[in-house]
């Protein structure tokens, strides 16, 4: 599925502070008690961060009341701090309290409701409770556009979690509804040439590569790598996730793409033959990879090497999607050559980096004819999931 943005400290929000304080403790203190929590939490020491968004919130709620609006950012910074430090059902806790506080007390639409909103929906997706959070997702975007207009910026990180819980439920018209709405909002905010749009385009074209519409993905990677080019010129690194994504788009294609299936083969399913299968549609280049897409990492490497200085963790995931690209391709000893220079690269950043190469993971698999996941079916509800466990063994070529 399409990756999310970074919303480490999305719910950490400003205290209220008030003019008539009706507690021994002052606003300036709590102010320097938000300081330290927020120094501790943009440090990611989110250990030592919960004591004092905790303090923060019980001093607020001495001094304004159980259901004061100035409790509402506290216990939100208690919620995301649990959040990060994965205790969801502690983070739900805080985040519904926290809604609760304002939910009904006024007539109209109250954007202070917006962000607890948004944590809560996070908790519930990140317990895979999808339809929950789609509620509570749906209500702080319908919130962000009433207050803010329908295409403010604001909403795109309300989006994104959205999208993933509509995936969650399997609702895919409304998760590609909500991708599309997301690019146009930020089309519409920066023009269709601008710089800030490569993130935009990268994203909604992994969304057509989620789906399968490799051909129109590739294009969107193409206008991104063309951005690119034409604000920064050739050869710029701003462009190195489009050329990843070209390569993507023809690899995935090569696995996955369009073939024509007959009635016989569907109802006489056999197996796929081989765990790096060869599939491609008929033609010149039937056999074997779309060479476009290993000359579209070789140049995304040439960028990224003329860098000062190196940005080694880019390359090293570069390099270890080269080595993907000709491990699916069956040429072994370019794969190995391609990780070798991958992991080294890696090895310096840290330990993280290096996860995809420290534990098998599946490369690629084409799922059978007769597989749901190919079968192009008018009613979904004429099938009925089930799950199967199968033994295999696995050479030390990574081959069934």
């Amino acid at each position: 599925m399409p990756p999310r943005r970074n919303l480490a400290c999305a719910w950490v929000l400003w205290i209220a502070a008030s003019a008539t304080p009706a507690w021994s403790v002052t606003d300036a203190e709590r102010i320097e008690t938000y300081r330290q929590f927020r120094a501790l939490f943009d440090a990611g020491n989110f250990a030592a961060a919960l004591p004092a968004a905790e303090k923060l919130a019980s001093d607020t709620e001495a001094q304004y009341g159980p259901d004061s609006r100035e409790l509402v950012n506290p216990l939100a910074n208690v919620a995301s701090t649990h959040f990060r430090l994965g205790n969801q059902d502690a983070a739900q806790a805080s985040f519904r309290r926290s809604v609760q506080i304002i939910e009904g007390k006024t007539p109209g639409a109250d954007r202070l409701l917006i962000r607890p909103l948004h944590g809560l929906g996070e908790t519930y997706l990140a317990n895979k409770q999808y339809a929950e959070a789609v509620v509570v997702l749906k209500r702080a975007i319908d919130l962000s556009r009433n207050l803010d207009g329908l295409f403010n910026l604001a909403q795109l990180e309300y989006l994104d979690p959205l999208i993933e819980a509509y995936i969650g439920e399997d609702r895919l018209t409304d998760a590609e509804k909500e991708s599309q709405y997301a690019f146009r909002v930020a089309e519409t905010a920066w023009g269709r040439g601008d710089l800030r749009m490569l993130d935009a385009l990268d994203r909604y074209a992994r969304w057509y590569e989620f789906v399968g519409r490799y051909t129109t993905a590739r294009g969107l990677h193409a206008r991104a790598l063309q951005i690119s080019e034409s604000r920064k010129g050739r050869n710029a690194v701003e462009g190195v996730p489009a050329l990843r994504g070209l390569a993507r788009t023809y690899y995935l294609e090569f696995l996955f793409g369009p073939e024509e299936v007959d009635a016989s083969a569907e109802a006489n399913p056999t197996p796929t033959p081989g765990a790096l299968p060869q599939v491609q549609p008929a033609g010149p280049e039937a056999g074997r990879l779309n060479p476009d897409g290993e000359r579209a990492l070789k140049l995304a490497l040439d960028t990224l090497a003329k860098q000062v200085p190196v940005d080694r963790s880019a390359r090293g995931s570069t390099q270890v999607e080269l080595g993907d690209w000709y491990l699916i391709g069956n040429n072994r000893e370019r794969a190995l050559a391609a990780y070798r220079e991958g992991w080294a690269d890696l090895t310096t950043v840290g330990p993280e980096a290096l996860a995809p190469l420290g534990s098998p993971r599946r490369l690629a698999y084409r799922p059978p004819a007769a597989s749901i996941s190919r079968a192009k079916v008018s009613d979904p509800l004429e099938y009925e999931e089930r799950f199967v466990e199968v033994s295999f063994k696995v050479g030390a070529d990574g081959r069934v």
